[in-house]
């Protein structure tokens, strides 16, 4: 119980389980704390909440916020913002609008390539209605593809479709810069961290997104390297900068977790109080 998964999403976003669901799993991993970071909404907090106060789980309230740097899709996590403030929601209203119109480009380059998708497709495969708290993204298209039986599995899809350069990639309408991030997220009574560095391949920006504000860096993450690990640890040392951790959980499609499963990737409990005293600030 001392350990804490700070990166997990749920289906208020593009992932598999409900954020209960995410809560359970945290407790039969053996965590004592969880954090709910769904892209560009913070719909799924008050059901992990409450989850958590029955379990005796900390549940962090957080949030992944999608922008853009210098040509690069960078992600920003937010913790422990005033979830009820209302100018951070009407700033999350904006950029799960500028997700929309984005996938709707992705599904018309898939119609051109005679693969039809449609958005009520998508919201099927995401198990609820339309809901303008809630996001819709890339992964619920790549399960389409598979469940098509275009791809044989959600990496494929991306592979072969989804990712930057691919045949169905559409770059997102203009984002906002990761310091904004960071202000909104601050503005909001929360701490800001880098999101897993190592998936944008330019290991020139993390000192400097690291340096334009945020508070500190995820340097723990399923997909980096135990080498990207070290140095994106030191790096947030060196600074004086919180370093942070977690699993970037979806969910299990086909037999594959995207990402990693809950658990995956961890901090000590102990980090949860350096980001409540950074939202302090």
């Amino acid at each position: 119980m001392s350990q804490a998964d700070l990166h997990t999403h749920t289906t208020a976003s593009d992932g598999l389980h409900r954020p209960a669901d995410n809560v359970r799993m945290a407790k039969e991993a053996g965590l004592g704390g969880i954090a709910i970071t769904d892209h560009d909404t913070v719909a799924g907090i008050e059901e992990a909440l409450r989850e958590g106060e029955k379990l005796g789980i900390a549940v962090v309230p957080g949030v992944e916020i999608s922008t853009a740097y210098e040509g690069t899709e960078i992600h920003v996590l937010g913790y422990y913002m005033n979830v009820e403030d209302p100018v951070f929601l009407a700033r999350l209203a904006d950029q799960r609008k500028v997700r929309d119109a984005r996938n709707e480009g992705i599904l018309a380059r898939l119609g051109e390539l005679g693969i039809q998708v449609s958005m009520e497709e998508l919201r099927e495969i995401a198990g609820r209605s339309e809901s303008p708290e809630e996001t819709i993204g890339r992964p619920h298209i790549a399960d389409a593809l598979v469940r098509r039986g275009v791809v044989g599995t959600i990496q494929e899809a991306f592979d072969r479709y989804l990712a930057k350069g691919r045949a169905a990639y559409v770059d997102p309408p203009p984002r906002i810069t990761p310091m904004e991030a960071y202000r909104w997220i601050k503005e909001a009574g929360g701490a800001a961290i880098v999101a897993h560095p190592g998936l944008y391949r330019r290991e020139e920006l993390a000192p400097v997104l690291l340096d334009g504000g945020a508070d500190g860096v995820e340097a723990y993450h399923s997909d980096h390297s135990p080498e990207q690990e070290e140095r994106y640890r030191q790096l947030a040392i060196a600074r004086g900068k919180i370093v942070t951790g977690g699993s970037d959980f979806h969910g299990a499609r086909k037999g594959g977790v995207y990402h990693g499963p809950i658990g995956n990737r961890t901090v000590e409990m102990s980090v949860l109080e350096q980001l409540r005293s950074a939202a302090r600030r």
